[in-house]
């Protein structure tokens, strides 16, 4: 099953921001509840935010306030923009639809001090 390509991980210091970006396959027509996971070393995969094809969005509590998940339907795409990141961000964070129970790599965000 093709999966969407996470990218736009990296080190950063906290405090710091980042943007992930998540292209999906599909018809922009067609494209469901989109999902940003993350699973630190040692920890449980948890979800961080979910974004509906009208744009409603749901977060978990511990990014509310610092994290905006968007997308852009024409470009297939879902954002994860990720400010004042804290060392316990540091996570691998994944992309998918809601329904689907497939995986893909991920991209490494690495929050240091």
């Amino acid at each position: 099953q093709v999966q969407p390509v996470e990218s736009g991980g990296g080190l950063v210091q906290a405090g710091g921001s980042l943007r992930l970006s998540c292209a999906a396959s599909g018809s922009i027509f067609s494209i469901g509840t989109m999902g940003w996971y993350r699973q630190a070393p040692g920890k449980e995969r948890e979800a961080v935010a979910t974004i509906t094809s009208g744009g409603s969005t749901s977060y978990a509590d511990f990014v509310k306030g610092r994290f905006t998940i968007s997308r852009d339907n024409a470009k297939n795409t879902v954002y994860l923009q990720m400010n004042s990141l804290k060392p316990e961000d540091t996570a691998v964070y994944y992309c998918k639809r809601v329904t689907s129970s497939t995986w893909g790599q991920g991209t490494q965000v690495t929050v240091s001090s």
